[in-house]
Order: C-alpha cells, then sequence, then structure tokens
C-alpha cells in the first residue's frame, strides 16, 4: 500500500512512541489525523512540543480510545489506522488491571469494529515482547507461546487476539507489529533507561533499579517508527504479527553501565525492592528475530548491536540532559 494520497489516524498520538511516529508521518507528506486522550487542560501530551511546521499539517482529534462513538467518529474520513494508544506501566497494571482490560482489549474492539464497518483499507495494531514472557527459546519469534507475566501482558495478549480475530473471521486488513523495548526521547521514566539518565543527570551518584540480570532487546524510537510505516505499508504484512526488534541483548546490569559510559559518569548500582516485580512476573529474557520483517517489509535496525545501541543511548542522554526537558521528570520520585 501506498500511504501517499491516504488520510493516516494515529491513537496514541500523545504518547513517547506516537508522537514520534506522528512526526515522522507528517514529514513524509502524509496527510495524519492525531487521536490524543481527551483533558480539560487541552493538552496534546507530547506533540505539544512538536516543531510548527508538524501541528501546522496535522489534525487534532481529542477522545478516549475506551469510547466507541468517539473512536468511530475519529475513524470517519480516514484510510489507515495506526492504533498505539493502550496502558503499558506494568507496575501500574498490578494495581489497576481493570483499567487495563477497558483500555486495550476494548478499545482495541473499537477499532477492529469501526474499522470493519468503515471499510478502512489498513488497521496496524500495536502488540508489545511483554506477550512472549521470559523466552522459551531465542531469538524469539513470532510463534513463540504467549505468556501472560503481568496483567499488562494479558490484556494486550487479548488485545492482539481481538484484532487478529477481525482478519479471520471478518477479513478485516489488520497487521500487528510487535516492537520489542523502545528507547529514546520523551520516554516515561517509569522505563529503565530514562530511570538511570534521569538519576545520572541530576547527579545521583547511587542509582536505583530493580533486577539487573533480566535481558531485553532495546530498540530505538527511530527503529520502531520506521517499522509502523514499513508494516503499514507491506500488503504482506495484512493478517501477519511482525516483531520489530534490534537482534540483540543486553542485561539491565550492562545497560545501566553502558549509560553511565556515555554519560562520563561513575555509579555504583543498588537494588530498590519496590522495583522488583513479583518473582513469577518477571520476564527473564527477550531477544527478537527480525528475520520476518525483513522479509516481508525490508525493515532492518539503524540501531542494532552493541555499538547501535551506545549511539542510541547518546542521543536520549543528550536530549534528558537538557534542563528544559529534565524539569519535566522527577528523578528522586519511583514513578510506576
Amino acid at each position: 500500500m501506498n500511504l501517499s494520497g491516504k488520510k493516516i489516524l494515529v491513537t496514541g498520538s500523545d504518547g513517547f512512541i506516537g508522537s514520534h511516529l506522528v512526526e515522522h508521518l507528517v514529514r513524509q507528506g502524509y496527510s495524519v489525523r492525531a487521536f490524543v486522550l481527551y483533558n480539560s487542560f487541552n493538552s496534546w501530551g507530547w506533540l505539544d512540543e512538536s516543531p510548527k511546521e508538524i501541528t501546522d499539517n496535522l489534525e487534532i482529534f481529542a477522545g478516549d480510545i475506551r469510547d466507541p462513538n468517539g473512536v468511530r467518529e475519529a475513524m470517519k474520513g480516514c484510510d489507515v489506522v495506526l492504533h498505539l494508544a493502550a496502558l503499558i506501566a506494568i507496575p501500574y497494571s498490578y494495581h489497576s488491571p481493570d483499567t487495563y482490560v477497558d483500555t486495550n482489549v476494548k478499545g482495541t474492539l473499537n477499532i477492529v469494529q469501526a474499522a470493519r464497518d468503515l471499510g478502512i483499507e489498513r488497521v496496524v495494531h500495536t502488540s508489545t515482547s511483554e506477550v512472549y514472557g521470559t523466552a522459551q527459546f531465542v531469538p524469539i519469534t513470532e510463534d513463540h507461546p504467549l505468556q501472560g507475566q503481568s496483567p499488562y501482558s494479558a490484556t494486550k495478549i487479548g488485545a492482539d487476539q481481538i484484532a487478529m480475530s477481525f482478519y479471520n473471521a471478518f477479513e478485516t486488513p489488520v497487521s500487528i507489529i510487535r516492537p520489542f523495548n523502545t528507547y529514546g526521547p520523551r520516554q516515561s521514566a517509569r522505563a529503565v533507561i530514562p530511570t538511570v539518565i534521569t538519576q545520572i543527570a541530576n547527579g545521583a551518584k547511587t542509582i536505583k533499579l530493580g533486577a539487573l540480570t533480566p535481558t531485553r532487546d532495546f530498540n530505538y524510537v527511530t527503529d520502531t517508527v520506521r517499522g509502523f510505516e514499513a508494516v503499514a505499508t507491506s500488503d504482506a504484512c495484512v493478517g501477519e504479527i511482525v516483531n520489530i526488534g534490534s537482534g540483540f541483548e543486553v542485561s539491565i546490569g550492562e545497560t545501566a553501565l553502558a549509560i553511565a559510559e556515555v554519560m562520563n559518569a561513575k555509579i555504583e548500582i543498588i537494588c530498590d525492592e519496590q522495583r522488583i516485580r513479583p518473582e513469577k512476573s518477571e520476564v527473564e529474557r527477550l531477544f527478537a528475530s527480525n528475520e520476518k520483517a525483513s522479509r516481508l517489509c525490508n525493515w532492518q535496525p539503524e540501531f542494532g548491536g552493541m555499538d547501535g545501541f551506545r549511539r542510541g543511548l547518546k542521543l536520549t542522554a543528550e536530549w534528558f540532559a537538557d534542563q528544559d526537558n529534565l524539569r519535566r521528570y522527577k528523578a528522586d520520585i519511583y514513578n510506576i
């Protein structure tokens, strides 16, 4: 599918990945409608920080992904939907799982139901590597068993199944993109990389973290954004689930030391008990196979391997170290 001349709706546009995706699509010359969460402050989230040349060429729709009528209104007149809106913080899903069901499962149902009724040409639904749980084999392919090790991952499994059921039952043109751990400018401090960077940038020498041994496959945000465009434009991806991963794993402890290295800091890492997941809920290993992404949509990471990871960390640290950005984060408070 050629996205030129198509109207693209991006849900979750006000968030970390969504705002980067919207900016990329506008710069590519596409027609974009950004679905942001309605609030009384008229805040567009991270899109409030976008350059004027982006916001001047952007249509904003404020609503709530949990509201089927609002979702349908947002989708009217659109050809393509890139569905990113979700609750994603794992610790908060222990606290408020019901909200995750409403947002992640029912929100996705609202998208695919409206897509079916409105004749949307392409829906790209966002999954997560967390649905795999601790790797049973590596590299993790799209055929790996799904394991709901947290309420968050369970709701994302449910959302994925709802999305794919509409492809199987009604031939709704759904693709599922499954990014592994994305990092970069604007990420929430609930994630490990911003947690380390903001502590160091605020002068801390002792860094508080949870478990250090789990490994992750980290994607720099521009690689994830390119993945969305690649999946959306590939007809071969319809009805398919596609991993977007760097094909490189690194432990949380090694990640913290790499961040300290690029920030020229000496740190001591201590374990903060409140950051530890319940034992059976911790995902011990994530390491992606990106063979399918390469084969179906010609996607390859530009920030792969340890060298690419260091480049991505440097760009991320430089953004967070800017005082205008750093002041937005409460590095001294554990953010669930």
